[in-house]
């Protein structure tokens, strides 16, 4: 996104250099009024039924299927992905996280019933409600402009909420797009905003006019400084701040499956996915298989602009920022002794865009930018290790905890070894997708975040839990009311060894003494006189 003409921006194709839109800067000081106009169509919104606001839904997933070349077109014009990337990694997951919290969110989010943690409390009934938490702010990323807020949106929709987004300053124009989806559903007017501008100033706007809960995938940097934002007003946020991911290859692992994994998980998107692969890990005996398959396909691998016959297999990088930090990457492995195995071919007129090739590195050590933080570029960098023992203990060492992956032909072994990565997702024999699962949270350990989004765990970040509790039956006090005196005194202390009796006989002791005094307490009057 570049300012073009006062209050406007124009979106430019990282590509081609070809301006894909201009649209209209937001002006923040009507934020108040947007504000209350949120507030109004959610109100009106909330009171709708779950099955309702699934039909509007299923009028945006529609439109997201009638219009799937279009929006894919849309997505790799702004962001630089190329078009295949586009339809498998942001249409298709749109349409199927309206299709998931459609069908599902009624049975999550409806109230449940709480059993009585113990008799003495039998008379008490309680519900947990799901309440929507009002209007909910997203503030989304360039890397996948569409899928990422979308899904979001849509989860904050199903659970009742207004959304106000601000999608990122590079992808303007898939904004544009979002509103478009959105329009389809023929939701009430206000319910969804887009706004258009800086990132920070943006939010700080939605904390001064009371947003009442932020989503933000972002830098680690970013999401501190957010949070560091919310607290002055105590404002939840869910942050989703990146990950230098981890891939354990094991001796018996399928090297064909696992090369063709680690290709796709590492390149795809020109290596701008935070749940993608980073580092891999790769034990001795088949490092040197490994890494000549792995190289082979890399130097098969066509980087370049996105054409008509859409034979090209690695888009642009979507900033030039994000193109300097790829190289600065490159240039300190080097300068640290890492050698470059392969790297992928370029077709078309790279020379106008941010390209990278695909480029596979070996000869890495923990010093090297490229292991120890977030590339976010099509490196993938190759370590041999003597066994599983020390690719646990070096894949944990990263600050940044998003996703894993294990690759191996024994899934019980890859599941325990699973559990001990320290990581909000761990794959077997896969990276990457899951973001893809509506049914599956996704998020972070470390400074990769905090909170969930998608599946069951997103959907309740959506809403503010809310307990219902009263008396089965009406009395006229509880054992621990007023007034306090010897006989309350020793209720309490019946109650306790009814509850936790060391024995039978301290049990039947207990219930004798304390049934006349509850009994008593609960349905006769307090005297005052």
């Amino acid at each position: 996104m570049i300012e073009t003409t006062p209050g406007t921006v124009t979106d430019y194709n990282p590509a081609t250099g070809a301006a894909v839109a201009e649209l209209n800067l937001s002006d923040l000081a009507s934020l108040p009024e947007r504000m209350a106009q949120a507030r109004a169509a959610q109100r009106q919104w909330a009171a709708k039924s779950f099955k309702e606001r699934a039909r509007h839904l299923r009028l945006m997933r529609d439109y997201i299927v009638d219009r799937a070349e279009d929006l894919a077109r849309t997505v790799s014009e702004s962001n630089g992905k190329t078009r295949v990337d586009a339809l498998a990694t942001e249409v298709l997951p749109c349409a199927l996280a309206c299709n998931w919290y459609g069908k599902h969110a009624g049975r999550i989010l409806s109230p449940k019933s709480r059993a009585a943690g113990h008799l003495l409390f039998a008379n008490k009934r309680t519900t947990v409600e799901h309440l929507p938490l009002g209007v909910v702010g997203i503030i989304s990323p360039w890397n996948y402009p569409l899928s990422i807020p979308f899904g979001e949106v849509a989860m904050a929709l199903m659970a009742g909420n207004a959304v106000l987004l601000k999608v990122a300053a590079a992808t303007p124009a898939v904004g544009r797009a979002i509103e478009r989806i959105v329009a389809a559903g023929e939701l009430p007017e206000g319910l969804f905003q887009h706004v258009v501008g800086s990132g920070s100033k943006v939010a700080t706007a939605f904390f001064e006019n009371g947003i009442d809960k932020l989503f933000f995938t972002g830098s680690v940097p970013a999401g501190k400084t957010l949070m560091a934002q919310a607290a002055q007003t105590l404002t939840p946020v869910s942050l989703e701040l990146g990950g230098n991911d981890p891939m354990i290859v094991l001796a018996d692992a399928d090297l064909e499956r696992a090369t063709n994994g680690a290709a796709w998980a590492g390149y795809q998107n020109a290596g701008q996915s935070c749940g993608g692969v980073e580092r891999i890990y790769v034990e001795e005996p088949v490092h040197d298989d490994f890494v000549a398959l792995l190289a082979r396909k890399t130097r098969a691998l066509r980087h370049g602009p996105t054409t008509d016959d859409i034979n090209v297999d690695v888009g642009s990088l979507t900033t030039d920022g994000q193109l300097r930090t790829v190289q600065q990457h490159l240039e300190d492995a080097l300068a640290k002794g890492a050698r470059i195995e392969a790297q992928s071919q370029a077709v078309g007129d790279v020379e106008r865009g941010f390209f990278f090739p695909a480029t596979l590195l070996t000869g890495v050590n923990d010093t090297m930018l490229t292991v120890c933080e977030e590339t976010f570029g099509p490196i993938i960098a190759v370590e041999k290790v003597a066994n599983a023992e020390q690719a646990i203990e070096k894949a944990n060492r990263s600050n940044l905890a998003l996703t894993s992956s294990i690759w191996t032909t024994d899934t019980k072994k890859g599941r325990a070894l699973a559990a001990r990565l320290e990581t909000g997702v761990t794959t077997i024999n896969d990276h990457l997708y899951t973001h893809g699962l509506s049914e599956a949270p996704w998020g972070g350990w470390k400074e990769s975040g905090i909170g969930r989004t998608h599946g069951p765990e997103g959907l309740l970040e959506m809403t503010n839990a809310k307990v219902i509790n009263w008396d089965l039956l009406a009395t006229q006090r509880n054992l621990w009311w007023y007034p306090f005196d010897q006989a309350t005194y020793r209720g309490l202390l019946n109650a306790l060894r009814f509850a936790f009796p060391k024995g039978p006989l301290q049990w039947l002791g207990a219930s004798l003494k304390l049934t006349p005094f509850l009994l008593r307490k609960m349905f006769t009057k307090w005297h005052t006189d």
